[in-house]
């Protein structure tokens, strides 16, 4: 009895100790397992740690590979690697600020060249001019058309011609300056929906252009019904003939400003090719 008070006739041996934890930087054996018992995998097929790759085809296997990362990072066995960079210059991130603007496809063309480019060769004006603003020849191009455009329609001449020069000149000012403020919508209008087709263009070059085209598409017509009146047959044609061609110019240019298939180029173009047929080549304004 005594014995078994004690401690006596239980097993005497010490208490087992803890593993010490190897210090940083060594590699210490992992606790037996004695519970666990692994089964030696056949020959000819090596047994695949979880999370790691199998290696396909290499005669040194797994282990090969580590032996050979564990001699490479020893002193004097550095191994060099690259890490290759797919955006260059450090990564998309790398320049911090907004991105660089677009670099023009040409000089500045004077407004000579600009409007005689649009007539002769308008695939490589616009091309040219989709980075520049052309408020100056844009505004003066148009407030002139619209200084002349009320005498191209029958009814809106006899009134000015037969109303006193104090109201006449009013009334010419008023038509010349909605004729700029129209301009201006429109053109807006064709911008916004360039960019909801995938455009990238700017809205000034594309605002400025597209006034020049409703206004230089229109002077043929417009010199003839100034002398033939707007309801002649001859006006008629000229009046659906420009028109034809101010959507082929409108098509182009949403298609070099805003770098988009003709299709796209067209539709958004559309709204402003309808306001132009209904308000000045019909007639109806």
């Amino acid at each position: 009895m005594a014995g078994f008070r004690n401690g006596r006739g239980r097993d005497n041996r010490p208490p087992q100790q803890q593993p010490q934890q190897a210090p940083y930087g060594y590699n210490a054996a992992p606790p037996p397992h004695p519970q666990q018992q692994w089964q030696q995998p056949p020959q000819g097929h090596q047994q695949q740690a979880y999370g790691e790759p199998e290696y396909f085809g290499d005669p040194y296997g797994r282990q090969g590979h580590q032996q050979h990362a564990a001699a490479a990072n020893n002193p004097g066995h550095t191994q060099m690697f690259s890490v290759d960079d797919p955006y260059g210059q450090g990564g998309p991130y790398a320049q911090a600020g907004p991105a660089p603007a677009p670099v023009p496809t040409g000089p500045r063309l004077p407004w000579k060249q600009l409007l005689s480019g649009i007539v002769l060769r308008p695939a490589d004006t616009f091309l040219q001019m989709r980075d520049y603003a052309v408020w100056g020849p844009a505004l003066i191009v148009t407030f002139l058309y619209g200084l002349l455009a009320i005498f191209g329609f029958e009814k809106a001449r006899e009134e000015a011609l037969n109303a006193t020069i104090s109201s006449t000149i009013p009334y010419v000012l008023m038509t010349a300056l909605g004729f700029v403020l129209g301009g201006l919508i429109l053109g807006a209008v064709t911008h916004t929906l360039a960019r909801q087709l995938g455009g990238d263009g700017s809205w000034q070059p594309t605002v400025g252009l597209s006034m020049l085209i409703m206004s230089l598409t229109d002077a043929p017509r417009l010199v003839f019904a100034l002398f033939l009146g707007g309801e002649n047959g001859l006006v008629q044609v000229l009046g659906w003939a420009t028109w034809l061609a101010a959507g082929a110019l409108f098509t182009v240019m949403v298609s070099r400003s805003h770098d988009l298939p003709w299709p796209k180029a067209l539709g958004a173009s559309a709204i402003q090719l309808v306001a132009l047929l209904s308000l000045i080549k019909l007639g109806t304004l």
